[in-house]
């Protein structure tokens, strides 16, 4: 019999015996992380932009039954605090990090090269994903991901920062912000992508992640009768585009005539009644800061009445469906035993969102120029005309920002801002065996970094502080498992700074001090509001001029705390944040051939070969009589462009948001043909285009809307326009439109860039920009 030894490498670290044949050799087996007996599931939900007031429990005419239903059983906060935007409550939330230490200080659609802003999940952060797995649960994630870099999305990644690497075994959902809900961009599963042509006229993307979330349970339940499983659902509901199926946007039809100041003051009201609000507090003004106004409802026209109205009843029928997938979840879990020993906890990711600006929008994309300044392309008259089509597959709606301060109510401003109204949400934590309702609602101050630590406690998970040798960011929030069985336990979350777009706020001990960016203007001169929140929860009482020490202590503890988080660089608002890139970048802007039955290439891909450039399309194709179908296809309903052979003739379609431009390009010859499309901005807001056919102009176009911001969402396809198309005319005739010949290549060429591409000015912004410190 032969002994290892510590020296002999081979049987390093092996237990057991090791002789010359099995029989006189003794097994050992490395033990798998098993999770405690009856160890509970937990269910994260997080809704997406919704505001403190969007769920009946909090106040809302909504119906939500089911959410509702789960607060009365459960344990409802009414001083719940995220991050101001969506990436970085998502961080905090799987990481129990500050948002800017886990390096997500903004939305993931950047890359300005400093650690805060990273734009993924820091290698050295635990996910839940992490620690549920390394404890024996199952570890499954269904919905919006929005913890990658929008370059590494594609499946060329690299893909260390998708959900499967950071702690996930099982994922579907979108890695991006927002999607089409009718006919969603791009789906994975796991680690790739869905090769997706087209949807059933009746999918709904929050319907189909309740599927998923339902058929995942039932595939482990299948394997393991016992095993518990950690699940975080992130939806993408309610984020834009506003679109919902048409009996729940029906359900509330009429519902939202009276306007947004007399809604708010309803749900200000109700949540007095149901003392989610207290009664000394009160109703701010409608908002009316700089560049944040609301217009009374009274003072607005007929015409944007009934059009504003509209995009409310959208959203309402969104919030609604949420909560009847989470019936049918709770239905589903209830039936196969889960739902007793789940614990699920449910919040939102920040408060309700101003971008669709002062008037809303029927084209997301076109409305969210505006950030860049650039409101020419607004008319209140075009979105009306498309009323009927709005929450549809062919709109992609955005509420005007009235309608956001109705879903914060009762608080000031928005997403973003810094103000309650940005970051105080809804929360909801639930367990049937484990915590029984006390009907006491809970008021203690705590934020979204002690999410972590909280359910940890309550599932018996120690969070290690090390990991090796390697020592682990400290965690930045507390357990408040005390105060789920305690309704009088003290907070235990003390102090918390925030910071967005160069939006500041510090709360400490029932103190809050904030201020209200403006771009481009100097940071040290700002006015910090300074509010007592334990008497004036809304904010309503400037008290900066009457403590003015506790203002400067207030701003220097935000100072101290931002330098500990790695939260600067400050966004100065002039664009430079936004257009540093790596250098690396540049090689994904270079030509690309493209042959028949190659998927949709991904979105931000697609975009860096016609953005801000010249940029030409060359098409090699050996045609015959009554060949038809599309060549290639990029974009969708909320704007793209498309080459077509129909009819015999050649056919250029352009989306400009909505607005479409069909160019007839003349026959098509039989035999082989080479077609070139070339496309030069002249100016920000257009291009110019000239289509030719063997060398011969068959037609140009002149001042077609330039395709910005997002546009186009949906990748480029050869041989096929998928999903959402761009044309839907073409779609309600032909589908697909599926090429039916010989399809040789699509070659993409990207000019040089041009003089008003961002990139071009960074020096020059830079300079400028110091004046701003």
């Amino acid at each position: 019999m032969l002994q290892v030894s510590n020296k002999d490498h081979a049987y390093k670290n092996f237990g057991g015996k090791v002789g010359k044949i099995f029989s006189t050799s003794e097994p050992e087996w490395p033990i798998p992380p098993t999770a405690p007996p009856d160890a509970p599931n937990v269910l994260v939900m997080l809704v997406d932009d919704l505001g403190f007031s969007d769920l009946g429990c909090f106040g809302s005419e909504i119906e939500t039954p089911a959410l509702d239903r789960l607060a009365s059983d459960g344990i409802q906060y009414t001083n719940f605090h995220v991050n101001p935007m969506c990436s970085p409550t998502r961080a905090s939330l799987l990481t129990g990090l500050n948002s800017h230490m886990a390096g997500m200080g903004h939305v993931a659609h950047f890359d300005p090269g400093f650690p805060g802003y990273a734009m993924e999940i820091r290698e050295d952060a635990l996910t839940m994903g992490d620690l549920f797995q390394e404890h024996g649960w199952a570890s499954l994630m269904i919905g919006k991901w929005h913890l990658c870099k929008d370059s590494n999305l594609s499946e060329a990644g690299p893909k260390h920062s998708w959900p499967l690497q950071k702690g996930f075994e099982r994922f579907y959902g979108i890695l991006g912000g927002f999607t089409n809900f009718h006919q969603p961009h791009r789906l994975h599963e796991d680690n790739h992508a869905l090769d997706i042509d087209d949807y059933p006229d009746d999918y709904y993307f929050t319907d189909d992640l309740t599927d998923q979330a339902i058929k995942m349970i039932k595939e482990l339940r299948s394997s393991d009768p016992t095993k518990p499983w950690f699940m975080y659902f992130a939806h993408g509901a309610v984020h834009a585009p506003l679109q919902a199926k048409s009996e729940d946007i029906e359900k509330y039809k009429g519902k939202y005539d009276a306007g947004w100041d007399e809604l708010r003051k309803q749900r200000f009201e109700r949540q007095q009644e149901l003392g989610v609000v207290s009664d000394q507090a009160l109703l701010p003004d409608r908002n009316f800061e700089l560049n944040h106004a609301v217009k009374p409802w009274d003072e607005l026209t007929s015409l944007e009445k009934e059009l504003f109205a509209r995009y409310q009843e959208i959203f309402a029928g969104m919030v609604d469906n949420v909560d009847q997938n989470f019936k049918r979840l709770r239905d589903e879990l209830e039936q196969m035993d889960e739902w007793n020993n789940t614990i699920i906890v449910f919040t939102s990711d920040n408060g309700g969102s101003r971008e669709g600006q002062e008037l809303g929008t029927s084209a997301y994309f076109r409305t969210l120029l505006a950030f860049t300044g650039h409101t020419d392309l607004e008319s209140t008259e075009l979105d009306h005309s498309r009323i009927d089509l709005l929450g549809g597959p062919r709109s992609l709606a955005h509420y005007p920002m009235g309608w956001a301060m109705t879903s914060n109510t009762p608080f000031r401003l928005y997403k973003t801002n810094t103000h309650q109204g940005g970051q105080q949400v809804p929360l909801i934590v639930h367990w049937q065996k484990g915590l029984p309702p006390d009907n006491q609602l809970r008021h203690q101050y705590q934020h979204v970094t002690d999410l972590l630590p909280t359910i940890c406690e309550l599932v018996g998970i120690e969070i290690p502080t090390s990991k090796g040798e390697e020592q682990l960011p400290p965690a930045a929030g507390n357990s408040f498992a005390i105060s789920l069985t305690n309704p009088l336990a003290d907070s235990t979350h003390s102090e918390q700074y925030y910071e967005m777009i160069g939006h500041r706020g510090m709360y400490k001990d029932g103190w809050s001090a904030s201020t209200i960016r403006q771009p481009e203007t100097v940071f040290s001169e700002e006015h910090w509001e300074l509010h007592d929140l334990r008497n004036d929860p809304t904010e309503s009482v400037d008290l900066s001029e009457k403590y003015p020490e506790k203002v400067e202590s207030m701003k220097n503890l935000w100072e101290e705390t931002a330098w500990e988080n790695q939260v600067f660089p400050l966004d100065e608002g002039n664009n430079v944040k936004n257009i540093l890139r790596p250098p690396w970048n540049e090689k994904l802007v270079q030509e690309m051939v493209l042959y028949p039955g190659t998927p949709t290439v991904e979105r931000w891909k697609s975009q860096q070969l016609i953005s801000f450039r010249n940029w030409s399309v060359e098409v090699q194709l050996d045609y015959k009589k009554a060949d038809q179908g599309t060549l290639f296809a990029h974009g969708d309903q909320g704007g793209g462009y498309a080459l077509y052979v129909m009819d015999g003739t050649l056919l250029f379609s352009h989306n400009g948001y909505g607005e479409m431009t069909n160019i007839q390009c003349g026959e098509m010859p039989e035999g082989h043909n080479t077609i070139v499309i070339t496309v030069t901005p002249p100016d920000f807001l257009h291009w110019d285009i000239e289509i030719s056919l063997n060398g011969t102009t068959m037609a140009t176009h002149t001042g077609l809307l330039a395709l910005l911001a997002m546009a186009p969402f949906q990748g480029i396809d050869i041989g096929i326009d998928s999903k959402s198309p761009v044309n839907w005319e073409v779609y309600e005739k032909y589908r697909n439109f599926s090429y039916t010949g010989s399809l040789e290549t699509v070659r993409y060429l990207p000019g040089d860039l041009t003089d008003f591409a961002g990139s071009k000015w960074i020096d020059f912004l830079k300079e400028e920009g110091k004046r701003f410190e």
